[in-house]
């Protein structure tokens, strides 16, 4: 059993998919053309947002939000450090510096308080992941006073009582590589934002720092998303609620078949319904879940056993903070299948193994 089911949930859609390649060859247009423009539209609506951009990863988009909200040097960014390493990797390039903050590890995400004790008077903004699924608290942690980026790489397709990820913050940023909630067929990143200053600066940044190709206001990038790439995500993105659907009854077939009397169950945070990229247990014995689940055939995977902050690249900025929430998430995690058409037999396959240990 696969850890991940990418293929199969879009065996309906080939057609669709062939189609929609088709009519990009013809149109000759591959550059910022008709097709990426009609789907910065629909995204833009599917999250609430007021404008979407689209740009050629979701790192990148990081990079550019950032920058188009006023992050430059000597800034400080919070982020989490239970978290991918781009969400943090993408902040030293606009000039300001990571300051890691902690989680809570029955969500995996950051609260007002782990992003409170790590705020300082040359905070520029916080990052706040959705990780997993999970929809962090953003509305609270605007509260405190200070501008905030989702990283929404994950939460395509998940709800919260204040809305869709993508409309919570000031911006948003989404990757849609190939193995998520929405994925293309090769890289591609969202920009999302509810402010239209921060929308014109991104769209000025991901080409060239140029309004026009003539004029270069800024030192920009070339990060652009693909009209073969948008025409894929438009075929998919009507469908995105009812896969993310599947992917809570997939959650849901784990907790009714006993799995927390084996594991840690991953907590939705409060009002939230996370359509799960990943369905991350935790276990005091995590070695011995995983050598169970490896003679039984059934795919798993630890994500970030070395917190970021711990990473040989960010030490100049993690080495000596103490984070107990992410070191518990780091030590006891584990992802488990998960897709929109994982079965209730399936799951109860999972867990019969995990219940060996």
């Amino acid at each position: 059993m696969p850890l991940f089911e990418t293929s199969a949930p879009l065996a309906g859609l080939r057609g669709e998919l062939r189609a929609a390649v088709e009519r990009v060859l013809d149109s000759e247009r591959y550059i910022l053309g008709p097709e990426v423009e009609a789907f910065e539209r629909e995204f833009a609506a599917y999250c609430g947002a007021e404008q979407a951009i689209g740009v050629a990863n979701g790192t990148e988009a990081i990079t550019i939000a950032l920058r188009a909200m006023g992050v430059g040097p000597g800034d400080e960014v919070v982020v989490p450090s239970f978290t991918f390493y781009a969400s943090a990797e993408a902040i030293p390039p606009t000039g300001a510096r990571p300051v890691f903050c902690d989680i809570d590890p029955e969500t995996y995400c950051v609260t007002p308080e782990t992003v409170r004790a790590a705020l300082t008077p040359r905070t520029k903004a916080v990052i706040a992941v959705h990780l997993f699924g999970n929809v962090a608290p953003v509305a609270e942690i605007e509260k405190l006073g200070v501008q905030v980026l989702e990283d929404a790489a994950q939460a395509a397709g998940s709800t919260s009582a204040q809305g869709r990820p993508g409309s919570l913050g000031t911006a948003a940023t989404f990757s849609f590589f190939p193995s998520k909630n929405l994925g293309a067929f090769g890289d591609g990143g969202m920009i999302t934002t509810r402010d239209a200053e921060v929308a014109e600066r991104v769209r000025m940044l991901r080409f060239h720092g140029s309004r026009d190709k003539v004029d270069f206001e800024l030192v920009g990038y070339n990060s652009r998303l693909d009209e073969l790439q948008a025409a894929i995500l438009r075929v998919q993105l009507p469908h995105l609620d009812s896969m993310a659907d599947g992917r809570r009854r997939a959650g849901e077939h784990y907790r009714q078949a006993g799995m927390g009397a084996y594991a840690s169950l991953p907590q939705p945070t409060a009002g939230s319904a996370p359509a799960w990229h990943l369905y991350v247990i935790g276990h005091d014995r995590v070695g011995d879940v995983e050598a169970a689940l490896k003679q039984a055939g059934i795919g798993h995977k630890p994500y970030y056993r070395t917190p970021v902050h711990r990473q040989q690249a960010m030490r100049e900025w993690g080495q000596s903070i103490e984070l107990p929430g992410t070191e518990q998430a780091a030590a006891r995690h584990l992802a488990i299948p998960m897709s929109p058409i994982l079965s209730r037999e399936q799951v109860d396959e999972v867990v019969a193994a995990i219940a060996t240990v």
